[in-house]
């Protein structure tokens, strides 16, 4: 069993995600701190790309700083070995197949293990496809994240049936971002994956009020927040991290 579990021993998760170098690693370092002390129980780490599709522009634009800033991969490994000297909190990377295949499967892997990484979630890779990097990912003890959307139906039993770490529900149709409603039947989605999986199911893209915190904590195991806290890091640059502990302490205490 990997560190992920331990995110959802005992309460609701509360899940934040923030793109590495934006506006700059040690910047980034410093929210991922500051997430923790505010009360996240995972962090996501986004690795910049320059075609990350599940984005909306918020995280688009993080990206695209990030990569002016010339962070490279390198660069987020040896930020989550800085991040291990100060927590053991669970991390899980969000990336695409590509930078994975670059680097090359086994390195990548190896690495991560090495830096302390728990999971990863790869939006563009289809499950049919899961196998091409399973095995090489279970050698180095790092969870693939599965993610089910509104629009799987058929393909939720042997999605669900096959997760790893936690299960990533996603809310809506479309790419991240905040949304001021939710409409998605989330609640039947994550019904279905619990009689199918003890794995935890936590629910993601356009959650970004405490009142939505606290209405999706209720029928998941945790809630994932990310647009909302890179727009925060993109309005206060350098000066984040204050702004980002108070607003992840006031979601934090909504799903409670």
């Amino acid at each position: 069993m990997s560190n992920i579990h331990k995110a959802f021993e005992n309460k609701k998760a509360f899940i934040g995600f923030l793109t590495a170098g934006d506006p700059d690693i040690e910047t980034t370092k410093e929210c991922i701190i500051a997430m923790e002390e505010a009360g996240a129980d995972l962090i996501e780490i986004g690795i910049p790309f320059s075609d990350p599709i599940a984005e909306g522009i918020v995280i688009q634009g993080a990206n695209i700083r990030a990569l002016e800033s010339e962070t490279c991969l390198d660069d987020v490994f040896k930020l989550v070995k800085s991040v291990r000297t100060k927590t053991n909190i669970p991390i899980v990377f969000l990336t695409y197949i590509n930078p994975i295949f670059n680097y090359g499967y086994e390195n990548f892997f190896k690495t991560c293990k090495e830096a302390g990484v728990d999971g990863i979630i790869i939006p563009d890779l289809p499950y049919e496809e899961k196998e091409e990097i399973k095995h090489t990912a279970e050698k180095y003890e790092i969870d693939i994240i599965s993610l089910i959307a509104p629009t799987s139906h058929e393909r939720i039993l042997k999605i669900a049936k096959d997760a790893k770490g936690f299960v990533y529900i996603v809310s809506s149709m479309g790419v991240t971002g905040m949304r001021k409603e939710i409409t998605t039947d989330v609640e039947s989605i994550v019904k279905l994956v619990k009689e199918i999986t003890k794995v935890p199911a936590a629910i993601g893209f356009g959650i970004n009020t405490p009142e939505q915190a606290k209405h999706f904590s209720q029928i998941s195991d945790g809630v994932i927040v990310g647009s909302a806290i890179v727009k925060i890091i993109e309005k206060y640059g350098k000066d984040a991290p204050e702004y980002v502990y108070n607003y992840v302490k006031e979601m934090k205490n909504a799903i409670i």
